[in-house]
Order: C-alpha cells, then structure tokens, then sequence
C-alpha cells in the first residue's frame, strides 16, 4: 500500500546520490522563489496555519485561493505538503473548500469577433496549479529531501 499510497498523495523522492542539505537551506530554497515572474508567494507559517512554511496564490477574478502549507521534517530529511482549495460559487454560499494533491487548471474565456465576422471563443486567462506546486517540489528535491504530499494533518 505505500507505493500506492505515495503515488495518491503525490510523494517524490531525490535522486539517488543528492547530499541532503540542512533545513536552514532548503527553507532559504523555498523562500527564494519569490519573486514578480511567479504568480505565487511563499512566507512563513502562522500558529494557526501549523505549518513552516506556506505556498499561497489568489486568482481573484476567479475567486479562487489556492495554499500548500509546508512542514519540514529534518529527522526524516522531508518535507510534508498538504494542499488546500478554496473556490467562491454562486451555488454555494459560503464556497467551496477541498484539499488534496489534485492538479487543477483554471481558465477564463471571451467571446470576440474574428476577421470572418464570426463570435470566436477565446481564452482570456489560463493558471495551472502545477505552475504553483512543480517550482516548490523541485526545489525541495535538488535540496536532497523527500516530498511528501499529506491529506490531514502535517
């Protein structure tokens, strides 16, 4: 089952060979890729959130804020991530909240007149939560620790 399982929740090891580095580091790794050309934040952890670190992007015109909150675990020389979704609907009042190790891909679409005189759907917006998730996973990897992906409690 724990092949299985690592596979669900989206765990990955190093390669073999990689020198872990100390927690310091890979904190400093993870911290690092701020910055204008992503479209996320990575910052410290509150007490309420229970974690390290936390991975957070909003896409307001969606209504949607996606956070990986990020534990180190330096005895076990890995990392447990724990992603979490919220998603404003008209269907619900109060939106909707998931969590899990699921890839998503949020889109928005126009509809404009092409040269043709025709109405052409065309997209207007396009976030990958892989955008989002692949930097903080490598980054923790080339670090020489072990990406765990959780679903309840890191």
């Amino acid at each position: 089952m724990g092949r299985l399982w690592d596979k669900m929740v989206g765990t990955r090891y190093p390669d073999s060979g990689v020198t872990p580095l100390p927690a310091v580091e890979v904190r400093a790794a993870l911290l690092a890729l701020n910055g204008p050309e992503v479209p996320f934040v990575v910052r410290n952890g509150t007490p309420k959130e229970r974690a390290d670190l936390v991975a957070e992007c909003r896409l307001q015109s969606l209504g949607v804020t996606l956070k990986t909150r990020i534990r180190l675990v330096p005895a076990k020389g890995e990392v447990r991530a724990l992603d979490e979704r919220w998603e404003s609907s008209p269907e619900y009042s109060r939106g909707q909240y998931s969590r899990g190790q699921g890839p998503a891909v949020y889109r928005q679409w126009e509809y404009e007149r092409g040269s043709d005189g025709r109405r052409h759907k065309v997209e207007t917006f396009r976030f990958d939560t892989r955008d989002m998730k692949d930097p903080l996973r490598n980054a923790v990897l080339e670090a020489g620790w072990t990406w765990r992906g959780v679903l309840f409690r890191l």
